[in-house]
């Protein structure tokens, strides 16, 4: 019986494409070009998280 424990999950910090597009191409590099299977899963998941991504403002030019 769990008391006192929520299974909803932590809402996750949200971060804009811009961050997200910085942390794929940074995996492509460590990466060489190749990707494992590890990495495969990595970049799926990012992809899906910069595709809903909050746009960062742009600012007055």
């Amino acid at each position: 019986m769990l008391h006192g424990m929520s299974i909803t999950p932590e809402p996750a910090v949200e971060r804009s494409a811009d961050e997200v597009n910085d942390e794929i191409r940074a995996l492509w590099r460590r990466s060489g070009g190749t990707l494992t299977g590890e990495q495969r899963e990595e970049y799926q998941r990012l992809v899906t998280e910069w595709a809903t991504a909050v746009p960062r403002p742009r600012s007055a030019a």
